[in-house]
């Protein structure tokens, strides 16, 4: 299933460009204004749910934190588990970590150890917003795989496509990405 010229037009409008946040020279693009258009919003649900219908999945895994909010509805529209994984710190049981670099240090994602055992051999969507660089994507994938689940797919709405992350990703997963942004 792919989107249309006016379905993508559609979503790209939805998406409020915020300039010099977080800092000075990047536009931030502001997903809050798509969640807020009903419209918008369940057209890229509907989308993702057509999408993955076929997949056979058993879980969908939502990066901290916008992942988190289209992971847990399109698990819920198709009928499989979720799965949070957060940065280091945050989860309340025994976890598993994934470390990756930032420009300037590291930082650490991690999951329930148990996170998938529910199910035998589980098969993970793993789903964020947006994807830059690409690093905090390619350690959930890794971490998703280290406690014995499958990575299916990684999927994002927004790619920033100038900064490389998607093909970083493509070395150990297939990507999907709904809106390139050059």
């Amino acid at each position: 299933m792919t989107l249309t010229a006016n379905e993508k037009t559609i979503l790209m409008n939805s998406i409020r460009d915020i300039h010099d946040f977080p800092k000075l020279g990047i536009v931030f693009k502001d997903i809050t204004t798509l969640l807020a258009d009903k419209e918008a919003y369940a057209l890229l649900m509907r989308h993702l749910h057509q999408r993955y219908a076929s997949y056979n999945l058993t879980h969908i895994a939502g990066i901290d934190a916008r992942g988190f909010i289209f992971g847990a509805a399109l698990a819920q529209m198709l009928n499989v588990g979720f799965v949070p994984i957060r940065k280091k710190g945050k989860l309340p049981y025994t976890t598993v970590s994934e470390k990756y670099s930032l420009e300037y240090g590291f930082d650490e994602v991690e999951v329930h150890i148990d996170a998938f055992s529910n199910v035998e051999s589980p098969r993970v969507l793993l789903i964020d917003d947006l994807i830059a660089t690409g690093g905090t994507a390619f350690a959930a994938a890794n971490l998703i795989n280290k406690v014995g689940a499958q990575c299916v797919e990684a999927c994002f709405i927004l790619g920033l496509d100038f900064l490389n992350g998607q093909e970083k990703m493509a070395e150990i997963v297939k990507i999907y990405t709904v809106l390139g942004v050059d």
